[in-house]
């Protein structure tokens, strides 16, 4: 089983989504592992928030499972039923078509990162809770639309 070289994984503090939400993900960094192993069934990603950061516009997948446990330092989990704070070693998990937005901010002052596994498939469908937005994945495109379909910005 190959070992992967972490020091030799790119971190990214880039995001796909279009303004003003692409801006909002200044405080969130990722390395991709799964990318960097090989793997194409599922996608495995260390997030890193800083101070003040949050993980994402809180959201939902129609088809991808996700998986989250926290490996360092201390983040709130912002879900449809309220707020968890969660330490490491703490796991949360979102089946695919369960409609619960969620998100991870990082409210204390020092960094915070988690672990993230999360199904691949050729086509998804993610609904955005809290602003006017979905996006869909196919074909190795994504469209970000408003919810009744104008679109926002495309990414391939």
């Amino acid at each position: 089983m190959p070992k992967i070289d972490t020091a030799k994984v790119t971190f990214s503090k880039a995001s796909s989504y279009p303004e003003p939400y692409a801006s909002m993900m200044s405080g969130r960094g990722y390395l991709r592992l799964g990318d960097a192993g090989g793997l194409t069934q599922f996608g495995a990603n260390i997030t890193v928030l800083d101070p003040g950061g949050m993980s994402s516009m809180r959201h939902w997948h129609v088809h991808q499972d996700e998986f989250v446990m926290v490996t360092e330092g201390e983040v709130v989990l912002v879900e449809d039923q309220g707020e968890t704070v969660m330490h490491p070693g703490d796991c949360a998990a979102f089946p695919a078509g369960v409609a619960n937005g969620h998100h991870f901010v990082n409210r204390t002052g020092a960094e915070a990162r988690f672990l993230v596994i999360g199904t691949r498939t050729d086509h998804e469908i993610g609904h955005y809770s809290d602003v006017d937005m979905m996006v869909e994945d196919k074909d190795g495109v994504m469209r970000f639309t408003k919810r009744d379909g104008t679109l926002l910005r495309e990414v391939k």
